[in-house]
């Protein structure tokens, strides 16, 4: 059995992600029997669309998969060596990982690709003590929330842009909820309408145990 757990926050943007991740960061820190091994990667190191020195660039559907692959290697190498260790207490021997936009943005990403790759990730996941968060907002809100995060940038904007970056976020919050629906790792889906952050981040850590 793996001693290894973690968690997989997924959502589109203006959901929610990094305040909840910096919530759980800290309360894995303040509990004293959690695991002294933590690794966090944020998007950066597992989305589909990069910032590439000032410019954005798209992964391609095997580009990806590579990149997914490669950090469940990561994963993978870890749990093998505290395998070899032997088994001891999560404290001393256990690994806490939190991935960021990871298998159900690819999903969303490459609908039209076959899913038996991404499935055979997934089920390492599953190995590794993996489950998902799904962060999502409530329709009548979303306007609002995907201008709180920089509203100067938004004062510019007309209606119609503003409702139609809206219509981006609830469609592409539904089919994270469909891709959720089609993956073999649990998955909590939380409304953070109201932004508590910490009761978010106590949902998700009960998911673990």
């Amino acid at each position: 059995m793996s001693q290894l757990r973690g968690i997989i926050l997924e959502g589109f943007s203006h959901a929610g992600k990094t305040s909840v991740l910096k919530s759980l960061k800290l309360m894995q820190a303040q509990d004293e029997s959690a695991e002294r091994s933590v690794i966090v990667l944020s998007e950066h190191y597992s989305q589909v669309l990069h910032n590439v020195r000032g410019k954005f660039i798209t992964s391609s559907h095997e580009e990806h998969l590579q990149l997914l692959n490669e950090r469940v290697a990561m994963l993978k190498q870890l749990d093998e060596w505290s395998t070899k260790l032997g088994r001891a207490s999560r404290g001393s021997r256990g690994v806490f990982f939190i991935l960021e936009r990871f298998h159900l943005n690819h999903r969303v990403a490459y609908s039209d690709k076959k899913n038996n790759e991404i499935e055979a990730i997934e089920k390492e996941l599953l190995h590794f003590g993996a489950k998902c968060a799904l962060l999502t907002i409530s329709p009548e809100i979303a306007e609002l929330r995907i201008q709180s995060r920089t509203p100067d940038e938004w004062l510019s904007k007309s209606s119609e842009e503003i409702k139609a970056a809206a219509d981006e976020l609830l469609a592409t919050q539904l089919k994270l909820r469909k891709a959720a629906a089609s993956s073999v790792i649990p998955t909590l889906e939380i409304n953070t309408d109201n932004k508590a952050w910490d009761t978010y981040a106590k949902e998700i850590i009960r998911l673990l145990d």
